[in-house]
């Protein structure tokens, strides 16, 4: 999907994934344990670059690259950190659309230091939430087809994680998700959010004051 929102926290920056990113993401994803516990298959440089372009344009995938936000710099002179993403299932007026979210800290140097805890806040907020509260009046600037769902609603919110993934899913009981269903054969474990008050609920779960949004 088509986004220039930038979301800026204390610790991170949520930028769109462009092909500046592609030579670092593409060396993290020569590491065999994140291709393990990412699913992913090993690309050719060239195939990486292609698959930043499908990442960017489809309708159906929403990502972000991680920065580490070091406070009087630039975002394009900040180090790459990560990436969040979220893949949308169905049309949003389907009863069983839902929305997944995927998150890597790449670089170890940034593990353990509330990265990622930061980076599902500001994803999240930014997608459940209606405009005004980052700031803007319209988020037009994710343009899509069909149109951008935005706000999802948060019960659509769901992760999939493997059951031997402790770390995750402490992260996530931490932002309020509740483990729904164990799928043994894939020995995973299937994750949503259940908020009582709708979206106002998620701001006071995820624990974030009124957000940054920048548009490029």
């Amino acid at each position: 999907m088509i986004c220039d929102a930038v979301l800026v926290g204390k610790k991170v920056v949520l930028v769109p994934y462009k092909a500046e990113h592609v030579e670092k993401y593409h060396e993290w994803m020569t590491d065999p344990v994140l291709r393990e516990l990412t699913a992913s298959e090993p690309l050719t440089l060239e195939e990486e670059y292609e698959m930043q372009k499908k990442w960017r344009d489809d309708p159906d995938k929403l990502t972000f690259i991680i920065l580490a936000h070091e406070h009087g710099k630039h975002f394009s002179s900040l180090p790459m950190a990560g990436d969040v993403n979220l893949f949308l299932k169905g049309s949003p007026d389907d009863e069983d659309f839902e929305a997944e979210a995927e998150i890597m800290i790449a670089d170890f140097t940034y593990r353990r230091q509330g990265f990622a805890h930061e980076a599902l806040q500001l994803m999240l907020s930014y997608v459940t939430a209606s405009p005004s509260y980052f700031g803007q009046s319209d988020i037009g600037d994710c343009d899509s087809v069909p149109p951008s769902p935005f706000p999802i609603q948060p019960t659509s919110l769901v992760v999939r994680i493997s059951q031997s993934n402790t770390a995750s899913i402490s992260l996530f009981e931490q932002l309020g998700f509740t483990t729904v269903k164990v799928v043994k054969v894939f020995e995973e474990v299937e994750m949503r959010f259940l908020p009582t008050r709708g979206v106002s609920h998620l701001m006071i779960m995820l624990g974030l004051e009124r957000g940054l949004l920048l548009t490029s």
